[in-house]
């Protein structure tokens, strides 16, 4: 059973215009992700590869259906990119950037947690349901489509057990990259709990 991404997610990337958003946007959608738009300030009305960039997430919800959001902007942009995308009713935000000061993720947390939001991350690999959805930089050619469930904090681990797992003819439903920092959205438990 896969959670938290599947065939279902609409995917915008804050900070699709970047490099690295870019490239790994780019990447999730050649895997079938469904990449709706893009989102940096100032920059609505263009695109990158024929994918729409919008101003802001609420036009990115309104206008393309947007329910999942990959945030890939620099640290001291991204607790206020991850609110923003909260505050336009995103239901799940996975979150690349690293080095996000500690007290900026305890209040993202604490607003968050009431609200219902999924938030995976920071500093995190992202999470991919073979077969269905990759949202984050997760080498989805490594993984196999399956049954069994995988989260762990550290993305090189992860990669090496869902290779290790398709060698030996055994795939992953969902393999989720919680995040390496020490306040992240989603702990080992509220991830399991998804699972059962």
């Amino acid at each position: 059973m896969a959670i938290i991404v599947d065939t279902g997610t609409k995917l915008v990337v804050q900070g699709l215009t970047g490099s690295e958003g870019r490239f790994h946007g780019l990447r999730n959608k050649a895997y079938g992700t469904d990449l709706v738009g893009g989102v940096t300030p100032g920059k609505g009305g263009q695109d990158v590869e024929g994918v729409p960039i919008f101003d802001t997430v609420a036009e990115a919800v309104g206008e393309a259906g947007a329910n999942t959001s990959m945030v890939f902007v620099p640290a001291r942009f991204a607790a206020d990119a991850i609110y923003e995308a909260v505050d336009a009713g995103i239901g799940t935000v996975i979150c690349i950037t690293e080095h996000i000061p500690a007290h900026e993720m305890l209040n993202v947390y604490t607003y968050i947690r009431p609200k219902g939001v999924t938030l995976v991350g920071p500093n995190c690999p992202g999470v991919l349901s073979p077969g269905k959805a990759n949202v984050g930089i997760i080498p989805a050619e490594v993984f196999k489509a399956g049954s069994i469930g995988l989260v762990s904090r550290s993305g090189t681990l992860t990669y090496q057990i869902g290779h290790e797992l398709a060698q030996r003819g055994l795939g992953n439903s969902t393999i989720v990259g919680i995040g390496g920092d020490p306040v992240v959205g989603s702990s080992f438990i509220d991830v399991l709990e998804k699972f059962e």
